[in-house]
């Protein structure tokens, strides 16, 4: 029995081995990174995927390991300094959750946070096959109480902006378009003050002057969208340009002409580019480069079922912003390059 440790054995255990660590980072993307302004934040809509192995992660790790302990590493790589917490879209976290999050990347690291859905689903979304109306639908006491007061004090500096995301709705189900902005503004208008709050539409006939007007008028910023049920993202940038928004907010969701499961099973396990978009990636550029010289901040978060695998596709558009970055590029060229190639055209 000599050879076992006694149970207060003197000899140290042996430290078990992390759950993850970050993936060894090729020269060149970090070379890319240090030439990018701090200002500009990239990440990924989430962290919890194996198939980043090699990419973001030394070694395979299961989804639930990662979720626990993957946030850390994922934030080692210094091209991915924001993250999205999709989650919260489902039902709201407590501050200690936040913190915990918090806790786990550097200081300059910023989370960007999706609204419960209560606040922007007329129909109530719990209320499976019943079409039952939704109390809570912008109810701003809810927002400030359960959504935007625990990430405040959970995250602290480390927030990041909190999208409210408005799926499709049928204008006649809010009162109309022009009562439905109304009602936005208001809900807006009666947030507290310091979050960075901003718009995800999926509604191409909510995106007017009415609504650019409102965001402005409350400081709100849009978040430019990529998904198949939202106007191109070049009309969004012709009505709504980065230089003038109080910070550009991106979040490339899904490939266009795809349903989300049918991208999901042609993308799994998400590590490798299948389906490449070389004309949204050279839009985002474009706007990045526009919201960088207004001083705005930027963060683009890009999905999976965008191109096939997330930290590939932010990695190819940081080599793309890097490669412009030398290249005047302010607001009206933006409006002129939307002009010169049409509403379908590539930059």
């Amino acid at each position: 029995m000599d050879h076992q440790l006694g149970l207060f054995s003197e000899d140290a255990l042996p430290a078990p081995p992390p759950g993850v660590a970050p993936a060894d980072v090729p020269t060149r993307l970090r070379d890319v990174a240090a030439r990018l302004p701090r200002s500009l934040r990239l990440g990924t809509s989430s962290w919890s995927f194996p198939g980043w192995e090699g990419v973001v992660y030394d070694r395979h790790a299961s989804q639930a390991t990662l979720a626990r302990e993957g946030l850390a590493a994922y934030a080692a790589h210094p091209l991915l300094r924001t993250v999205g917490i999709d989650r919260t879209y489902y039902r709201p976290i407590p501050a200690d959750e936040f913190r915990g999050y918090a806790d786990s990347v550097p200081a300059d690291f910023r989370f960007l946070v999706k609204a419960d859905r209560l606040l922007t689903s007329p129909i109530d979304p719990e209320a499976y096959g019943v079409r039952t109306s939704n109390p809570l639908f912008l109810d701003a006491a809810y927002a400030r109480d359960e959504v935007v007061g625990p990430l405040v004090e959970g995250l602290g500096d480390k927030a990041g902006p909190l999208v409210f995301q408005f799926s499709p709705i049928p204008p006649n189900l809010v009162g109309g378009r022009a009562r439905f902005l109304d009602r936005l503004a208001r809900f807006l208008e009666a947030l507290p003050g310091g979050p960075l709050y901003a718009v995800e539409l999926r509604t191409p006939a909510f995106l007017t002057r009415q609504y650019a007007d409102l965001l402005d008028a409350t400081r709100a910023a849009h978040c430019y969208t990529i998904h198949p049920a939202m106007t191109t993202l070049d009309r969004q940038l012709a009505l709504l340009q980065p230089f003038y928004q109080r910070a550009l907010v991106l979040r490339w969701t899904l490939h266009g002409g795809l349903a989300y499961e049918v991208a999901k099973d042609r993308y799994a396990p998400f590590d490798r580019l299948v389906d490449e978009d070389p004309r949204s990636r050279e839009w985002i550029a474009v706007a990045a480069l526009d919201a960088l010289l207004g001083e705005r901040d930027v963060f683009v978060i890009a999905n999976n079922k965008a191109e096939g695998s997330a930290p590939l596709t932010i990695f190819r558009l940081a080599e793309r912003v890097a490669e412009w970055g030398d290249v005047e590029v302010g607001p009206r060229r933006v409006a002129s390059r939307i002009s010169k190639s049409g509403s379908n055209g590539a930059p």
